[in-house]
């Protein structure tokens, strides 16, 4: 069994976006909050509850359809059991976000009243949009505004400025930089985040995170991995290599070259070519 291994990664421009996020809430009537839906927990930066404080907020469970549905529900439960709105979608496909606008007023139906009330009537609702790198921010406001005018990119920390986005007469959007936190103090954290992709893999050891990666796999969906690999539950070092020799990516020797077959891995699960999974529960 391979140990946890304690990861940090906390670019210089992070510690801005904080800041900047405290000074932007004061523009903005709720925040939605996106989430990777395979890993719902990890992918929440803990230090936005104390930031955002008491503004009304709604959660996106993106990329829904690389998660296992089943699981998917119990956490949109789980969120909402603890009073906040959640709804799965997929922001590449546009799968579940002709629900948000919806959503929203739901809701901000007390702060819409208001509105009506003083003569407001028409003012936009405006959003801020935030989550950790790579979980879907820029995607999720490119399909609400029908077009590219987000910049996205399949690679931690791109977005590096706030930015405004007019959806339509009752909707804008802030976007902001995607934000980790300065240290994880929970290894396995970590290590789910770099699995989705959400740090970047240089940080890392990828033999050592596909070993780790083969180990849970193995406890919930070990037939997943039988029919894609035909291999056997073990020790993750001994499935990795027969990973490798299975897809014929053997060394001199005929030992199997664990290093391709790490980042194979690494690809295949997060390109859902494993299937369906959720690593939280």
């Amino acid at each position: 069994m391979s140990e946890a291994q304690n990861i940090q990664w906390f670019p210089g421009h992070m510690a801005k976006t904080r800041r900047k996020l405290r000074e932007s809430l004061d523009l903005v009537d709720a925040v939605a909050e996106i989430v990777d839906s395979r890993i719902p927990a990890s992918s929440r930066n803990p230090e936005l509850a104390g930031i955002i404080a008491n503004k009304p907020r709604i959660v996106l469970l993106n990329k829904c359809d690389m998660a296992d549905p089943v699981a998917t529900e119990r956490w949109i439960k789980r969120f909402r059991d603890e009073g906040a709105l959640a709804i799965a979608v997929d922001c590449k496909s546009g799968k579940g976000l002709n629900t948000f606008k919806n959503s929203v007023k739901e809701l901000l139906a007390d702060r819409l009243e208001a509105y009506r009330k003083k003569g407001m009537v028409g003012k936009p609702l405006r959003i801020m949009v935030v989550g950790i790198p790579n979980v879907g921010k820029s995607s999720f406001i490119n399909r609400m505004a029908g077009g590219a005018r987000a910049k996205v990119e399949d690679r931690p920390g791109v977005t590096r400025g706030n930015q405004w986005f007019k959806i339509d007469n009752e909707l804008e959007l802030l976007d902001t930089p995607g934000v980790l936190w300065p240290k994880f103090d929970d290894k396995d954290v970590g290590e789910k985040l770099a699995f989705t992709g959400a740090v970047k893999d240089a940080v890392l050891d990828t033999e050592w995170l596909a070993m780790r990666l083969l180990e849970i796999l193995s406890e919930r969906y070990m037939p997943m991995l039988s029919e894609r690999y035909k291999i056997e539950k073990g020790d993750s070092y001994d499935m990795l290599c027969e990973v490798a020799r299975k897809r014929g990516m053997v060394v001199r020797g005929g030992e199997g070259d664990t290093l391709r077959a790490a980042n194979m891995l690494l690809s295949e699960f997060r390109t859902q070519k494993l299937g369906r999974i959720t690593l939280e529960v």
